[in-house]
């Protein structure tokens, strides 16, 4: 799969498949992306598809001589139980016809309430809807690849930081411009609890990394994440970054958030995950640097990049 000018397929055209997109293009590989938008990076390697993944006819086609098959898709919030079970028939479905490598992103949901830092061998024993989602996912494409009719491997992450990542990450939009104006942040959950943070371009690397490894195959990794922080921390980092003042962390109240929920559908359906930043949600990536010679990026090195990209936005923060 190291042999240049390959063939990949992207499903999803967010943060993380541009960057899988980009990081594969610049290997010299050619790479499809593909989404319902037609959107994604422009690069003499990577062609813009336009089509619905959920659609197995169509997706087999797209897939056709690839080597590898990246799920990067992100489904609504409130669409995960209407669209992600046709889109991972779909993806099977793919892989099995191209013989290609499927390669997951997905997330800590499928873990029970920590304890102790998850390791990627933990049990997917979470009872919230949207974490047996992505268990049922994971447990389909290892039945499969067990059965020797695909070859998967799935890598999770914790919450993304980078350039790039909008509304979808907690220390994206909502935090970064109103640090850059000086003014106060608020938080969902506990803002004095330890957390994992994920960069996105840790994220290519894993899943890149993850699909031509043979080793890697049949289970389920962890991207290199850095040491855990409080959301306090991260907004006081992003403050020293930008060179402005430190501002006020202050928690959205549970009240506000329900009240949100009724006309913001998004917001209501964070509540069955706000567990996560209520008590330290920490995990262990130690096995993938040990397995696959992966580290993470320093942490200061992601959250430069990600105040750089907001700089020229600072002016036109209001209220």
């Amino acid at each position: 799969m190291n042999a240049t000018h390959t063939h990949h397929v992207v499903v999803g055209s967010g943060a993380t498949g541009r960057a899988t997109a980009l990081l594969l293009a610049e290997e010299g590989h050619r790479v499809r992306i593909v989404s319902r938008s037609g959107t994604g990076p422009v690069h003499p390697h990577i062609e813009r598809v336009t089509a619905d993944a959920s659609i197995p006819a169509e997706l087999t086609a797209i897939t056709s001589g690839a080597v590898a098959i990246y799920n990067c898709a992100n489904p609504q919030y409130h669409q995960w139980t209407t669209d992600w079970p046709p889109l991972a028939h779909s993806l099977l479905t793919a892989a099995e016809a191209s013989g290609a490598v499927l390669a997951t992103l997905s997330n800590l949901y499928g873990y029970a309430p920590p304890t102790r830092p998850m390791l990627a061998t933990d049990a997917l024993d979470t009872t919230t809807v949207k974490g047996r989602i992505r268990a049922d996912m994971w447990a389909d494409a290892k039945a499969a690849h067990d059965q020797s009719r695909i070859r998967a491997v799935e890598v999770r992450a914790s919450d993304f930081i980078g350039p790039g990542l909008g509304q979808t990450s907690h220390m994206g939009d909502r935090v970064v411009p109103r640090v850059l104006a000086g003014k106060p942040v608020s938080l969902l959950g506990r803002v004095d609890v330890v957390h994992s943070w994920t960069a996105v371009d840790d994220v290519a690397r894993a899943l890149v990394t993850a699909a031509a490894s043979e080793q890697a195959w049949g289970r389920a990794w962890h991207v290199p994440s850095a040491p855990p922080m409080t959301q306090t921390a991260m907004v006081e980092e992003i403050a020293r970054i930008a060179g402005v003042p430190p501002v006020k962390v202050k928690t959205v109240p549970r009240l506000a958030l329900s009240l949100l929920g009724v006309a913001v559908p998004a917001m209501r359906e964070l509540k069955e995950v706000l567990y996560q930043f209520e008590a330290p949600f920490v995990m262990d990536s130690s096995e993938t640097t040990e397995v696959l010679g992966l580290t993470h990026t320093p942490i200061e090195e992601t959250l430069r990049k990600t105040v750089d990209s907001y700089q020229p936005q600072a002016h036109a923060v209001h209220g």
